[in-house]
């Protein structure tokens, strides 16, 4: 009798839905284990799923652009007898199964809340009458009502900055899927609303002009690849809903520069590239321990502030498919070697667009250094939920007062922004003050 099983996508982090991009095997197709089976497209990197068994493929019930979860079907495989491990128990299984999915199944049993009529849509003096597809009535629209959603489609929404109570479901009794979301997206950009206002009434996002620039010469179209599509969107909704405030500082970095040099032989013999960046990451990660808030996010109500006893921080990467920043994880618990390897590895990992999602998850607060392009000073955005970014330029010789003469110091420009609702002006001067005292002089890292 032949063993067929199934092959279902594993655990791939804080992400509802990934998109197929490659399906690399058909039915009877013979592979081997770990083969790549499907390569997925995240928000910001490609992943291989390879197979967990030798086997023969007999059916693929994927196929590229669909749209796939953790525990999805992938394919069925007929696995060789001789190398097949024991199945999982059901309760196993069960136990396995992510917590978001745990907690979608809990919200699809619950009974749904009755529908009440649709309710007519209220408009502003002058204002004229909107016609809306027909959809089915909102569960919010009864006093009290809570719109029915999972916990996927509800991350989805808040992602987007989208009120669920205004959003209208099409699914069983009245359930919001993802597409009702999507859809309600598209209607408040038509018309000119946002799809999410912080105050009564519509707010009027301002219509840019279709421009025909074929009119002025010759023009060519071409895609914005999908990275760089869902990176601008990820950015635009930071932009928009943090208030960003920058401050500009320069740190003395002369002899942490001679010190790094000094170290160039032993870093050739642990085999890594010993740049600034390891040593801008310790400080860092002192500053943080020194000043809580910046290693902290609002909670989703914007009432309380979670502070985290961890340190992970995300370093910004330029890569052929746009911006990523891979996550270096318990920064307070690494040596300078052991981070320069880790970087090392990571940025290498996402130039080829292999980093995992757990890669791109976690991080505390972020780097975002041009040192190896050039400029001096810049505003890099927040990237919320964090509250504070650290953008770093070329460093340069300027001269320096010491009280009688002025002397060449080498300056590394510091560009921090952070979220003006968690950070005030006095605590960010504060930390550039700190982060240009630790960078100036290392052995304050050892206090």
């Amino acid at each position: 009798m032949a063993n067929i099983k199934q092959v279902l996508l594993p655990d791939i982090g804080d992400f509802p839905e990934v998109g197929i991009i490659e399906v690399l095997v058909a039915p009877g197709d013979r592979v081997q284990a770990e083969a790549p089976l499907v390569i997925l497209e995240s928000d910001k990197a490609t992943l291989e799923i390879p197979a967990p068994w030798a086997g023969t493929v007999t059916e693929v019930a994927v196929k590229v652009g669909d749209q796939v979860h953790t525990g999805s079907l992938l394919l069925l495989l007929e696995v060789d007898e001789t190398v097949a491990p024991p199945a999982p128990s059901p309760s196993e299984a069960t136990t396995e199964r992510p917590l978001a999915a745990a907690e979608e199944l809990e919200d699809r049993q619950a009974p749904a809340p009755a529908v009440p009529p649709p309710a007519t849509p209220q408009r502003l003096p002058g204002e004229k009458e909107r016609s809306l597809p027909p959809v089915l009535a909102r569960p919010s629209d009864r006093p009290g009502g809570r719109p029915h959603a999972s916990p996927t489609v509800r991350r989805f929404a808040r992602e987007l900055g989208v009120d669920l109570s205004r959003v209208a479901g099409s699914g069983p009794k009245g359930r919001i899927l993802r597409d009702d979301v999507q859809g309600f997206i598209k209607r408040a950009l038509s018309q000119g609303i946002a799809a999410a206002p912080t105050a009564p009434g519509p707010f009027q996002w301002p219509a840019l002009p279709e421009v025909d620039f074929a009119r002025f010469g010759p023009v060519e179209t071409r895609p914005l690849p999908r990275i760089r599509r869902l990176s601008g969107a990820h950015l635009q909704r930071c932009w928009l809903t943090v208030p960003h405030v920058t401050q500009f500082d320069r740190a003395d970095i002369t002899e942490l520069e001679a010190f790094r040099q000094g170290q160039q032989d032993r870093a050739a013999r642990e085999g890594v590239r010993l740049t600034l960046m390891p040593f801008l990451m310790k400080a860092c990660a002192a500053a943080l321990r020194a000043m809580p808030n910046f290693n902290s996010s609002l909670t989703p109500d914007g009432e309380g502030l979670v502070l985290k006893q961890y340190l992970h921080v995300g370093v910004a990467v330029d890569t052929p498919n746009g911006l990523m920043v891979p996550v270096i994880r318990d920064l307070d618990h690494k040596g300078i070697f052991q981070l320069a390897r880790e970087l090392g590895e990571l940025g290498g990992r996402a130039r080829e667009g292999k980093l995992s999602p757990s890669d791109l998850q976690g991080g505390c607060f972020s780097i975002s250094s041009l040192g190896g392009i050039g400029g001096s000073f810049f505003t890099p955005i927040v990237n919320a939920p964090e509250v504070a970014i650290l953008g770093v330029s070329r460093a340069e010789m300027r001269p320096l007062w010491n009280g009688k003469a002025f002397l060449p110091r080498l300056m590394l420009p510091l560009s921090l922004s952070y979220d003006h609702r968690v950070i005030d002006g006095a605590e960010g001067v504060r930390f550039t003050t700190l982060l240009g005292r630790l960078l100036g002089d290392i052995r304050r890292l050892l206090l």
